[in-house]
């Protein structure tokens, strides 16, 4: 048998996961500055709990779980039950999302996100949080999408929501978040921000309220399709040709975030609920003018929707500001949903949270080569082994170096000289120290750096002060 791996999904080298792990410290620094505290939660999800919670489009990549054991005897069943209403049946069968259907079949999946599972955790452990509740989680999430480049099915999200607080705050320090993590990665991006309210109100003044998640939906793939797209999409969701009209100008405004804010109270002075969306959007504009953005440029987009259904408030997307870039999707997002707790029995209940996709932010620094030297080397120095009479000079060399917190390895042979040296350049390990019989006796080291060739003749004190 060929050995290969689902599509979508990838095998990470030790060279990769240094780079990974690189993001991962970065996010999980500045989380834990801001007071955000870690949990996880599991792999798999009671299908129940994730079903319904990420619109139409966002339910059809949920990966399902079969169930164990002989899972069709319960399916085969059902259907001879409805044997005397067999166009019952067949439109049971037909909607895989039915109830009877699927448990016969799968009553688990693997996560979609880390927010709903997040909000499941919050009610189950509601007596044992403090809140205002602030976590972070960095664990991976599984999409049965079709793959493509920054788009896979198995991949990382790193998370940070705060619930049980209705403070527009918790906005303004996410987006400070964001700015200071993008700033440590030495990327540009800008900060798109809109508003869930926004966006209802623009349903409401053309006159399609109950259409607004087929609005926001189609809405949110403006960069993908097109302003014709997305016209053609709304016409074939049942939007009037009145309402296309209204909208265009929404769709199609280009302006400063003053600009924008103006037209927006034009065309939604006759809504309670848009006004209320302009208020919240101007209050985070004010509060970041007060701060230093370090990297980031934050400006209000109508046309962000981002087409989760739990989505109530502020709604945020960063993209890469870098032209060199080929990447142009989102790689961080998140946004404020008011209630998502209350479907699992504990309503209203406001939080919110971004999201650093991970495995796009990786494409983006190895593109752009912003990758330190630090994420491209775990090893500093390589001890070469001499033989048996020296190894057990090397090995307290090895351990005083590692108790300074020089990361340190001894090679395990006593290989040619040439072959070690070798390993150190394929390692990209930037320092070899020699301790041969001379230095023994002299009690030094021989310490070389491998990216100039420079050697030095020093103590074992002076080359860790060297070395760090």
């Amino acid at each position: 048998m060929k050995p290969s791996i689902p599509k979508g999904t990838r095998d990470f080298s030790p060279q990769e996961m240094v780079k990974r792990n690189y993001i991962f410290d970065t996010i999980r620094s500045v989380y834990q500055r801001y007071g955000y505290l870690p949990i996880e939660t599991p792999s798999m999800e009671n299908t129940e709990t994730l079903m319904g919670k990420y619109g139409e489009e966002g339910d059809r990549l949920i990966f399902k779980i079969l169930n164990s054991g002989d899972y069709l005897d319960d399916l085969v069943t059902f259907v001879m039950q409805e044997r005397n209403s067999n166009e019952l049946a067949l439109q049971e069968l037909r909607n895989f999302g039915s109830s009877r259907v699927t448990r016969s079949i799968s009553e688990k999946a693997l996560r979609y996100d880390l927010t709903v599972p997040f909000a499941r955790y919050v009610v189950m452990h509601r007596n044992e949080i403090t809140f205002p509740f602030k976590r972070y989680q960095i664990q991976p999430v599984w999409r049965a999408d079709r793959p493509q480049k920054g788009r896979y099915r198995e991949f990382y999200q790193c998370d940070a929501d705060v619930i049980g607080s209705n403070s527009l705050l918790n906005e303004v320090e996410l987006i400070q978040i964001i700015d200071e993590v993008f700033s440590k990665l030495g990327v540009g991006v800008t900060i798109k921000i809109n508003n869930r309210k926004i966006l209802s109100g623009i349903a409401e003044v053309i006159g399609e309220k109950d259409k607004i998640i087929d609005i926001t939906v189609a809405i949110d793939k403006l960069d993908k399709i097109g302003v014709d797209g997305v016209n053609k999409e709304l016409q074939e969701k049942g939007i009037s040709q009145t309402a296309l009209i209204k909208l265009q100008p929404l769709i199609s405004f280009k302006g400063n975030n003053n600009e924008k804010l103006d037209l927006l109270k034009k065309l939604l002075a006759d809504s309670e609920t848009g006004k209320k969306g302009i208020e919240e959007t101007e209050y985070i504009f004010e509060k970041i003018s007060n701060v230093e953005h370090r990297i980031s440029n934050v400006e209000l987009d109508i046309t962000l929707a981002r087409g989760l259904n739990y989505y109530t408030g502020a709604i945020i997307e960063v993209k890469v500001n870098e032209p060199k870039s080929t990447f142009t999707g989102s790689i961080c997002g998140g946004g404020r949903y008011d209630d998502l707790t209350g479907i699992f029995g504990l309503p209203d209940v406001s939080g919110v949270g971004i999201s650093f996709g991970a495995d796009r932010i990786y494409d983006v620094l190895e593109e752009l080569k912003l990758f330190p030297d630090s994420a491209s080397a775990s090893t500093k120095v390589l001890i070469v082994n001499f033989g048996e009479a020296e190894e057990n000079y090397a090995l307290q060399i090895a351990r005083q170096l590692r108790e300074a917190g020089i990361n340190t390895e001894l090679y395990p042979d006593a290989a040619k000289l040439k072959k070690q040296f070798a390993y150190a350049d394929a390692k990209k390990i930037p320092f070899v120290i020699t301790a041969g019989k001379d230095e023994m006796e002299k009690g030094i080291v021989a310490l070389k750096n491998m990216s100039n060739g420079e050697q030095y003749a020093l103590t074992l004190a002076e080359a860790i002060e060297k070395l760090s």
